[in-house]
């Protein structure tokens, strides 16, 4: 009878386990965990892929961790998280254009491209304090709009650094700017880890670690807790004495400051800066991502960031790697770009699901 009782009892800890971590989830995970097996089995070698996926885990997690505060104060997901991106854009561009290198111009960008950050995030937030409730839709129109607009700026600002601007016409920047011999890989090089062909990119992950701390313990003040009582509760909180629209309006400007920071940290992972239309296909992923990691429209956490991030990247990084070596052609553009279509669409289908 007590054997049967253990049984029962593990059993319902199991049951527990899955509902807590999610089916979905559990289903990805275990995908994902089947692409590792399979991909030794098909020629690939499979320290080189875990390398990947924590490397581009450690690139995207700042830009799926700016979605937490604006979800916890109610502001819904990121979808102008390109006003973030072309915040840090600017801080990189200016960086080099002021002849900063090494090192110093990755920081010499998020000092410069925090003002730009705190301005757009200010004039970001006001706008969605004045249409509450259509904040998703809003923020979805203010960050292609602004895609678009620096589109034209990026052509038309005096910039004349020759690593930059067009060659012959001597004005307007390219389309991809090489970082070497300024940021490229300054924090994926810094203590990295090499055993073999297994790379682990030690600077990047403890920096989104110092990052993600400080956030945590942010929501953790005084501050913190109102701002997540205005997402939560907002009758409560104005009752409680809370200021709302200057809660939601301080969660947008950390939320496009963590942008402008998440596209430098993604930059000296790649080695290179992408202009014009880049930023426009940033916010879909990184909002798919939350959710994946389980996420809802007015919930989330640190964990679901870790959590998501790497499922995503992981599903992302491996799934054309495999199919490649498996049927022994190279379509993994085309895989990675159906992949994280996919992906991008069950998130998306599932947050409307969980917001009925």
């Amino acid at each position: 009878m007590n054997e049967n009782a253990e049984k029962q009892s593990f059993m319902d800890r199991c049951r527990e386990a899955v509902a807590d971590f999610g089916l979905p989830r559990l289903i990805i995970a275990g995908f994902l965990l089947l692409l590792f097996i399979l991909s030794p089995l098909v020629g690939a070698d499979l320290p080189t892929q875990i390398s990947n996926t924590i490397n581009r885990f450690s690139w995207n997690a700042i830009l799926v961790l700016a979605m937490v505060p604006m979800v916890h104060s109610g502001c819904g997901l990121n979808f102008g998280l390109p006003l973030g991106i072309i915040s840090g854009l600017l801080g990189a561009t200016l960086s080099v254009e002021l002849g900063f290198t090494g090192g110093l111009s990755f920081f010499a960008a998020i000092v410069i491209s925090t003002p730009f950050a705190i301005i757009l995030g200010l004039f970001y937030g006001w706008l969605l304090n004045k249409i509450k409730g259509g904040e998703m839709m809003i923020a979805t129109y203010v960050g292609f709009s602004s895609v678009s607009f620096m589109c034209m700026m990026w052509l038309l600002l005096p910039y004349h650094s020759p690593n930059m601007v067009w060659g012959l016409a001597g004005k307007g920047l390219r389309t991809t700017i090489s970082l070497e011999g300024y940021y490229d890989k300054v924090l994926a090089n810094f203590l990295q880890i090499n055993i073999g062909n297994l790379s682990i990119p030690t600077g990047t992950i403890l920096f989104f670690i110092l990052i993600a701390l400080g956030i945590w313990a942010f929501l953790h003040t005084k501050t913190g807790t109102a701002m997540t009582a205005v997402g939560s509760n907002p009758v409560f909180a104005r009752a409680a004495g809370v200021n709302i629209d200057k809660m939601r309006m301080l969660s947008v400007v950390m939320s496009t400051w963590l942008a402008a920071v998440g596209i430098l940290v993604y930059e000296q992972g790649f080695g290179f800066i992408q202009l014009y239309m880049a930023p426009f296909y940033m916010a879909l992923p990184a909002v798919s991502a939350i959710l994946i990691g389980g996420a809802s429209v007015n919930k989330a956490s640190i964990a679901n960031v870790i959590i998501g991030t790497f499922l995503f990247q992981g599903i992302v990084t491996m799934t054309p790697t495999v199919m490649n070596n498996m049927i022994h052609m190279d379509m993994s553009e085309v895989i990675r770009i159906i992949v994280s279509n996919g992906m991008i669409l069950y998130a998306l289908t599932r947050k409307t699901e969980r917001a009925k």
